[in-house]
């Protein structure tokens, strides 16, 4: 008989066939041994073992709709390096490359903020498209800054501004929140033109979100969830507070947690938040933190490089580049293994930038252990 392979699995309990046969197996042959002991029948040694498996995969080891197998995924993980801000980009990006070319990841992830979509960042690119494994691009803000959107998706090969997939057991999606509100209608970045729309940038458009709502009800897996721009905020003229619940009726219709996280970068900080048993979780920029006009300092490079990254001189800058490494097991544990490094002087505090605003913006990537129910 041929109706499993070793290499199939389970869509709905995860349980791959070769395991099933391998316990299955054991229990059928200490049945058989009881049968011959108590019976001291010879026909039910000529039963066909085959016949026996399929049985008790009836009965014994039935899957159940809606039940979860337990996965685990590992995955390496950037955001806003800046490319065209940031003199040392390449070398940065570089840093990222070999780590996790040493690492047993299952695929890469850089969360927008990338580059421009221009000849000269070309070079850039390939150190992105180095990698052999599976990568993924999320869209940032500025990556539509001298562009369309369209022209940015094919510039770095994605096919859609956002999608989802499964891998090792786990649905992932990748939103797009680069819009703003003109009056009523919702407008994708383009050629920096969300500048002036302040007050209502970084909205997901209504049909996305329809889409994020059939995707999540048709999704078998544990979910895990990448934008630019996050929803742990509470704003009256961005909806988020519509994304998370969608997030959380997701959980509720599924009865257990079925989105278990939320990545995102654009604040340049490092921050974890938990809301209604959903983590969300904003990840450090790869390169600086933007202080702005009044605290500017071009000392700190030579003339030649701030004539070429012109708003290099408005960040704070860190020493190394910042990324991690981030593992989960469903229903266990969801660990990020982080990166801590120093700003390049002179600080943000000795120029003057209000304490005030300092929360959350150190250079790190923190450690993150959590566990899952």
């Amino acid at each position: 008989m041929n109706f499993l392979t070793k290499s199939s699995s389970c869509r709905e309990c995860g349980k791959s066939a070769g395991g099933f046969i391998q316990d299955l197996l054991i229990f059928i042959n200490i049945l058989l041994d009881l049968v011959s002991h108590y019976n001291n029948s010879k026909s039910m040694h000529n039963i066909k073992k085959e016949y026996l498996l399929i049985f008790f995969i009836c009965i014994l080891f039935q899957c159940k709709p809606g039940q979860v197998k337990e996965s685990s995924i590992r995955f390496g993980i950037c955001t806003d390096i800046h490319k065209d801000i940031m003199y040392d980009a390449d070398v940065r990006l570089n840093s990222f490359i070999q780590m996790v070319n040493s690492e047993n990841v299952d695929f890469i992830i850089e969360m927008g903020d990338f580059c421009f979509p221009t000849e000269e960042n070309k070079e850039f690119l390939e150190i992105w498209n180095s990698y052999s494994g599976l990568s993924y691009h999320v869209l940032g803000n500025h990556d539509m800054d001298v562009s369309s959107k369209t022209e940015t998706m094919e510039y770095l090969g994605m096919e859609g501004n956002y999608y989802s997939f499964d891998l090792k057991g786990f649905h992932i999606v990748v939103l797009d929140p680069n819009y703003f509100i003109d009056s009523v209608d919702y407008v994708p970045f383009d050629n920096g033109n969300y500048y002036e729309y302040a007050g209502t940038r970084g909205n997901i458009p209504p049909e996305q979100l329809v889409w994020l709502k059939e995707d999540l009800a048709k999704a078998k897996n544990p979910t895990i969830v990448f934008s630019h721009q996050g929803f742990s905020g509470s704003s009256d003229r961005r909806n988020v507070g519509e994304v998370r619940r969608i997030l959380e009726n997701a959980n509720e219709q599924a009865g257990y947690k079925k989105v278990i996280a939320c990545f995102n970068g654009h604040n340049h900080s490092d921050k974890h938040t938990e809301i209604n048993g959903i983590n969300y979780i904003q990840v450090n920029s790869m390169s600086y933190q933007w202080l702005g006009s009044d605290y500017a300092y071009p000392e700190r490079y030579s003339n030649e490089i701030n004539e070429k990254f012109q708003s290099l001189k408005y960040t704070a800058p860190y020493k190394d580049p910042l990324f991690a490494i981030v593992e989960i097991k469903d229903r266990e544990y969801l660990k990020i293994e982080g990166r801590q490094t120093e700003r390049v002087l002179p600080s943000p505090q000795d120029l003057g930038y209000p304490a005030s605003r300092m929360r959350d913006t150190i250079p790190l990537i923190s450690d993150l252990h959590l566990t899952l129910d």
